[in-house]
C-alpha cells in the first residue's frame, strides 16, 4: 500500500462510519455498517468493529487497499 491520503475534518473527532463516507471509501452509512461488521476496516493497523469509534488527527484508516489519515481541518 502507498502512503495514506490526508483527509481533513472540521472538529477534533469524527466517528469511523462518518469518516469512511467523508473520505469517499464508501457510499452510504449502510455500507459503512456492513464493511465494519465484516472486519474489513482497519484503524492504525488493527481491525475495528465499532462504527462509532472516535477518530482523531493522525489516525490511519484502511479499507480495500486504500489508506486515509485523519487530519485537522
Amino acid at each position: 500500500m502507498s502512503d495514506p491520503v490526508d483527509v481533513p475534518i472540521e472538529d477534533e473527532i469524527i466517528r469511523l462510519g462518518q469518516f469512511l463516507k467523508l473520505a469517499n471509501l464508501i457510499d452510504s452509512g449502510a455500507e459503512a455498517k456492513t464493511v465494519i461488521a465484516q472486519g474489513l476496516v482497519r484503524v492504525n493497523d488493527e481491525v475495528e468493529l465499532r462504527r462509532g469509534r472516535q477518530l482523531h488527527a493522525g489516525d490511519v484508516v484502511a479499507l480495500a487497499g486504500s489508506k486515509v489519515r485523519v487530519t485537522s481541518g
